[in-house]
């Protein structure tokens, strides 16, 4: 397969090239449906630019538009971990203590909403 070394190392050279141009090619891709301020047709330009003509593609674009890849980033995950905190937030929230379910319970038992036996399996559902 490689008849010298030369051979060898142009070969993982052109793997290096390739597989750094996959990796650009995915942060270029994030970046471009990430940002907000582009249209719809400014995303499809930037799409075909990048894969039809794809190492000027990729240059023209972290020229004109790589000042703000990294704004974008953490904008995104400052919103992800904003979701993130609320929903556990909303989570944390709904759960009741053990406690407070019993005197839920028994207030509802010294009203006569519930019987003594409707009250026991409450609290044995609450102490469990």
């Amino acid at each position: 397969m490689f008849n010298d070394n030369g051979s060898f190392l142009l070969a993982l050279f052109e793997f290096f090239l390739f597989f750094a141009w996959f990796m650009c090619l995915f942060w270029i891709f994030g970046d471009i449906f990430r940002s907000k301020d582009l249209g719809g047709g400014a995303k499809t330009f930037w799409v075909i630019f990048v894969i039809f003509v794809p190492w000027l593609g990729i240059l023209v674009y972290l020229i004109a538009r790589g000042s703000g890849m990294q704004e974008r980033q953490i904008e995104q995950a400052k919103e992800i971990q904003a979701a993130q905190a609320q929903y556990i937030q909303s989570v944390a929230a709904s759960g009741t203590s053990p406690t407070d379910q019993i005197a839920s319970a028994k207030s509802l038992l010294d009203s006569g909403a519930i019987t003594q036996a409707e009250f026991d399996s409450l609290k044995a559902k609450a102490l469990a």
